[in-house]
């Protein structure tokens, strides 16, 4: 087997299984991941509880299952708006003009001047913890890359034949950027949102991580991994099982835009 086809296949099923854990999840484990049972405070992994329970007695497994929905939620907005936002910026940089052109690309090198988990941190400490506010913060951070790409390629694809023709026929600056150029951007993006994912996911984890995420009881991994933490020494799992989440779902996006990368002829190695 190829190696880009070993890891889109192994990329994919990744990312398959965490995203099935998301849907599905809830359903097949049963348990409430919010229930408190201070009885079984720390309690070892047993049947009904397989991962066994927090220091409030709720279900681990649960609890791991709907970090999922989270995390894969947020990211899955945060991708959105990014690719959507900066896919207008980058066209409109490429297509509108030198003068358009340079003054998109000074927001975007004015915003990736600061790195980028920063200026998400710094966001959410202005707008507050919350859903919509760490989907704003982490779109801030996001759309940046998808502006330059988006871009970078027009400038190069808006010189083809079919796009000077399609100009010369009278074409509109909205039709020429969403038929004619956008298209064929396709593969670049889903590399680039592939990998997008992996960092969304590590970002809203460490957001989580530092309390300014989405606020508790909702079940981030990363604030699981914050709440396990005290415990490193008398239950482990707490901080093992949302780490090895996070690991497993940010190696299966990266393996899978490799392996797309490779198969859209954007990497030869």
């Amino acid at each position: 087997m190829e190696r880009r086809n070993a890891s889109l296949l192994a990329g994919g099923l990744l990312v398959v299984l965490v995203a099935l854990a998301a849907v599905l999840g809830p359903g097949l484990v049963g348990g409430d991941p919010f229930r408190m049972d201070l009885a079984r405070s720390l309690a070892a992994p047993a049947p009904g509880h397989w991962l066994g329970c927090d220091v409030l007695g709720r279900d681990l497994l649960a609890r791991l299952v709907a970090g999922a929905r989270l995390s894969l939620g947020v990211a899955t907005a945060v991708v959105g708006f990014s690719l959507l936002f900066g896919s207008i910026a980058g066209g409109l940089a490429g297509v509108l003009g030198a003068a358009a052109d340079a003054a998109i690309m000074r927001l975007v090198d004015v915003l990736l001047a600061f790195p980028g988990f920063l200026l998400a941190l710094g966001l959410v400490a202005v707008l507050g913890p919350g859903l919509p506010q760490l989907v704003v913060a982490l779109t801030a951070m996001g759309w940046t890359g998808y502006a330059r790409l988006v871009r970078g390629e027009l400038l190069s694809l808006r010189e083809r034949e079919y796009v000077v023709a399609a100009r010369a026929l009278g074409a509109r600056t909205g039709r020429l950027l969403f038929v004619h150029l956008l298209p064929a951007l396709l593969g670049p993006l889903m590399v680039q949102a592939s990998f997008g994912f992996g960092g969304i996911i590590v970002a809203e984890a460490g957001l989580s991580f530092l309390g300014l995420g989405v606020p508790p009881p909702a079940p981030s991994w990363g604030s699981l991994l914050d709440s396990g933490r005290a415990f490193l020494l008398v239950a482990p799992r707490l901080s093992t099982a949302p780490a090895l989440a996070i690991g497993l779902s940010v190696l299966g996006f990266n393996l899978l835009g490799d392996g797309l990368a490779r198969r859209f002829g954007l990497r030869s190695d």
